[in-house]
Formats: structure tokens, sequence, C-alpha cells
């Protein structure tokens, strides 16, 4: 079989598996949040939090829990970090390094995962068990519950009220992400992902060398790094690593993980908005975007310009030869475009266009399908903004699933399409602007070098995760401008959707006439990509031009 049609059946086994799960997980999860009946240990966990489960929120109070439970989070990992030498299973590591454990506290909180460091080498078994995974749970619910609570803006009426938090979170952790966890976990195990608490073995290597072979309890944490799109690996290499990533087959399930719940969510939003044409519209847009992202990184991966590409009959720098150029794209455009961050290949090493790709997937805001909740979100916003053009073009109010958008709406949406790019191109203006963040860059005497600062900066404030390996990011300066970056951009966000989500549920729904634009069509979803597309072309094209395509051009 060729390699062209071995990727294409991957391609389209992956596409089958997501096809067939998307129903009943999207319908469970829709049951989850409608249900007004708790589990005996919910209820143990309320009255442990003393939380009433049948008082709903405020768009404010929904606000303020998030981020104080997120602050909460921060302190704690942070402690844990520091305090790691004194703790039980640290491996006898020290404790980590203070802006480092800032960045790295503020990057697992953020749901991005930006790894400074060399895990293996960091954190010890308890660190990582007990920080890091149970952050993975935890920020890939947040998220999840931000969603919720804006579908229920959207379905309620006359109301200020989007639900409880704390139910939310609970339900979310317990109902989704353990028990896919638990399953996928065993499934990782099977395939030959490690699971052991072994500090490590020493063993001789062929050329005579002593080498140190780390363990842990990798499979666990594995499963929820790809779920949760989180990203942040056991190991240095990521998914690159043999431990973490043995095989194609466990290849496919990782990306099958990282696509499955920001799949999956738009069929819950369609039931609780009790209209299922609207997810598979928002759906469509996901899978048009995600489709042609991953044809262009294949095609610039197997296309790279050179001497050595062409001999090798693809760009195989940076990439593992158990998963080949095919996989290794699959993987690159399902991480960009899903929050994760996690790479089962180098993605510096990618073709300059190739690489260019990457990037400006994470550019158009992570929505393609976007992280676990931030995709669905992040979707309605840009769905808003395409009903309001639509209505600027007839000269008619615009509505969205029975809503209107006014002057406050558009305000909140124009703030949320704001923020990212002001983080990123402005964090990227003044690393550029210093000597000492200059001089963390390898690669100083072409565009890749530019390219490296804006990845990380855009990595940061899309809450991916992923990066270009030629930067010294374990520095002061972009331990703390990455982390204050990765917080604000996921934060705010978040205050100014739910706020958006609270003005919608206040109204009162219009009727449907026959001026309304359809917005399960195929005309709404053709324009929503245009928008898609270019919002992000004309925020981010002179940085692109300066960088990527300077290079690959």
């Amino acid at each position: 079989m060729s390699d062209t049609a071995a990727g294409l059946l991957q391609v389209g086994l992956l596409v089958a598996l997501l096809a067939a799960v998307y129903r009943p997980l999207g319908g469970y999860m829709a049951r989850v949040y409608t249900s007004d009946k708790d589990l005996r240990i919910e209820r143990g966990a309320y009255k442990l939090l003393g939380v009433d489960a049948r008082a709903d929120q405020t768009w404010a109070v929904y606000a303020r829990s998030v981020i104080a439970f997120s602050a909460l989070s921060l302190i704690l990992l942070y402690l844990l970090q520091r305090l790691q030498a004194q703790l039980p299973l640290s491996n006898d590591l020290p404790g980590v390094e203070s802006g480092l454990a800032f960045n790295t506290a503020a990057s697992f909180v953020a749901n991005t995962n930006w790894q400074s460091y060399v895990p293996e080498v960091t954190m010890g078994h308890l660190v990582q068990f007990a920080g890091l995974a149970v952050q993975n749970f935890l920020s890939a619910a947040v998220g999840i519950c931000v969603a919720i609570a804006v579908i229920r803006g959207f379905a309620r009426s006359k109301t200020d009220r989007l639900g409880n938090f704390w139910v939310d979170l609970t339900r979310t952790t317990l109902r989704v992400l353990l028990p896919i966890a638990i399953i996928g976990t065993l499934v990782l195990v099977a395939t030959g992902v490690v699971q052991n608490f072994s500090s490590g073995h020493e063993v001789t290597s062929v050329v005579g060398q002593t080498q140190t072979i780390p363990g842990g309890p990798v499979a666990s944490q594995e499963v929820i790094k790809e779920l949760g799109t989180n990203g942040g690996g056991f190991y240095n290499a990521n998914s690159a690593h043999p431990f973490e990533n043995p095989n194609p087959l466990s290849n496919l399930f990782e990306i099958f993980l990282l696509l499955l719940i920001p799949v999956c969510i738009t069929r819950t939003f369609g039931l609780m908005v009790k209209d299922k044409r609207q997810g598979y519209a928002i759906l469509g847009v996901m899978g048009v975007l995600w489709a042609a992202f991953t044809f262009s990184v294949t095609f610039f991966e197997n296309q790279g310009a050179g001497t050595a590409t062409q001999a090798a009959g693809a760009a195989m720098e940076g990439k593992e030869t158990r998963f080949g150029e095919w996989a290794s794209a699959l993987f690159a455009s399902s991480t960009t475009g899903t929050s994760t961050g996690a790479v089962n290949s180098m993605h510096d090493s990618y073709t300059a266009l190739g690489g260019g790709t990457t990037l400006f997937h994470m550019m158009l805001g992570e929505v393609s399908p976007g992280g676990t909740g931030t995709g669905l979100y992040g979707m309605l916003v840009l769905a808003i903004l395409t009903v309001f053009v639509a209505g600027l073009m007839v000269g008619r109010t615009p509505e969205y699933l029975k809503k209107k958008i006014t002057a406050r709406e558009m305000k909140l949406v124009s703030l949320y399409i704001l923020t990212t790019p002001t983080l990123v191109l402005a964090g990227a203006s003044i690393a550029m602007g210093l000597a000492v963040a200059r001089a963390s860059i390898w690669n100083t005497d072409s565009p890749h070098g530019f390219s490296e600062v804006l990845y990380a900066f855009t990595s940061a404030g899309n809450n991916n995760g992923s990066a270009f390996a030629g930067i010294s990011a374990n520095i002061p300066f972009y331990n703390t401008a990455l982390g204050i970056v990765m917080l604000l951009g996921r934060f705010v966000p978040i205050v100014l959707v739910l706020a958006l989500a609270g003005s919608f549920a206040r109204q009162q729904p219009v009727p449907v006439t026959q001026g309304t634009l359809p917005t399960h069509k195929a005309l709404f979803v053709t324009m929503l990509v245009g928008v898609v597309i270019i919002v992000t072309g004309l925020t981010y094209f002179p940085a692109l031009t300066l960088g990527p395509l300077a290079e690959g051009l």
C-alpha cells in the first residue's frame, strides 16, 4: 500500500470513529447538563464544598467562581512544585525554580500546558500525577462548563441565570472526563504506553554507555492530556516518545481523543438549544477548516522543496519514522486546531509553509474544532459576528437563535475577538524589541527566528502549548511574559463570553420571519468560514509575511 493510500485510509478511519461516537456522546453530555438528579458522590461533594446544587448563578457570579477556582488551582500547583523536594515520590528532584514554577502553574491552569522544562528530569511523580494531571482534568472541565453556560444563555429567556459552576464542574469531571479517561488509559496501556511508578532503570546502550530509562504513570496522564486538549507531555519529546506513543495504533487513538469532545459538544449544543441543525452547521464549519488545514500541512510536508527533502521523498526532518508524513501532518493539524499542543513531530523542523500553516491554524482562535468547550464558544462568537455582517448587508437587525444582537452584544464580541491578537502581537513585538529576549533565539540570521517568537506568543495567547523548538524559553522574561499572556488569553475571553451569554439569557426570544437569516444552511456555513479566515487574515497577515511567508517564498 502506498503512503498516500495509507494516509487517506487513516484519515477515513478517524472520521468514521468520530462519526460513530458523535450522537451517543453528544446526547449523553446534553443529558448530563440538563438533568436535575445528582449522583450520591456528587451530593457528598456539594456538601463538602457548601454548595446549593439548586441555586443557579448570574453570569457575574459564574465568572467569579471560575476565576476564584482557577486562582486557587494556580496557587496550589505553584506550591506543589516549589515544595517538591520535601514531598514523597519526588525522584530526588529539587523544587522547581520560582519563575518556571509560575509559568508552569499558569500554563496548566489555563489549559495551555506550555512546557519550558524537560519533564522527566524536572518533575517527580507526585507533581506529575497529583499536580499536572489533576489540572489536566480541571482546566478542561472549566472550558466545558463555560461552553455549557453559554449554551444556556441562548436556550433560556427572561432570566439572569446561567447555571451553577460548581455543579457543572463536578458533573463534567465525574460523569464526562473521568469515565472516558479510565477506558482510554486501558486502551493506551494495551497499545504499549508505560504505566508504573519506576524512578528509572539504568541500562547499557549499544555503544557501551550507561543510560537511565525513566518510567512513571504515563498512560493515565497521556489520556487526559489528549482528551482534555491539554498537551503537556510526561516526556520532553511529548507524543513522539515511544513510551507515550509507541505505534501507529496508539497515534491514531490519541488523535481521536483530542478531537472527541470538541466535535461531539456541537451535538450537545444543538440538543440544548432544541435545534440539532444548528449543531450540525457549527460542526460543518469546524470540519471544513480542519480538513483544509490538514490537507495544506500534508501537502507542504510531502512536497517540501530542497535536494535532501526530494531525495528522501518528503520532509522527514523532525519526524518519527514510526508515523511518517501523513500521520505527523494529521497530528499537527489536529493538535493546533484543538488547542491541545501535543506533538508527535517537531513543528520547528517542518517546511516553512508547513510550519506556517500550523501557526496560522492556531491564529484562527482555536475553533477548528478548538479545545474542550473553548472551541464551541469561540465559534459561536464568530457566528454572532457573521450574523451581524449579514444584517448590515440587508439593513436588518441581526438575530441568532432567536436572540437580537444589539450594540451591547457587539461590543462584547469585538472585545473578545481583539483580546487574543492584542496579546499575541504585543507580546511578540516586546520580545523582538528586548535584547535579552532576542538572545534566546537560535535562528538569528533568518525569518525563522521571528517565526519562533511569533509561534511562542500565538501558542500562549491561544492556550495551545506547542512550540517551535529553536528558542530558549526558560528565562525570566519568557517565563513571566508567556505566563501572563496565557492567563489573560484564557480568562479575559471567558469573562467576556459569559457576559455575552448573560445578555442573551435576559432577552425575550424574537419570532422567526421571512427576513431572518437561516443559520443552519450552507449559505451561513460558507459565510462563517469566510469570516473566520478573513478576520484572522486581516489581523495576522502582516506578521505572517515577516516570518513563515518570507521564509517560504
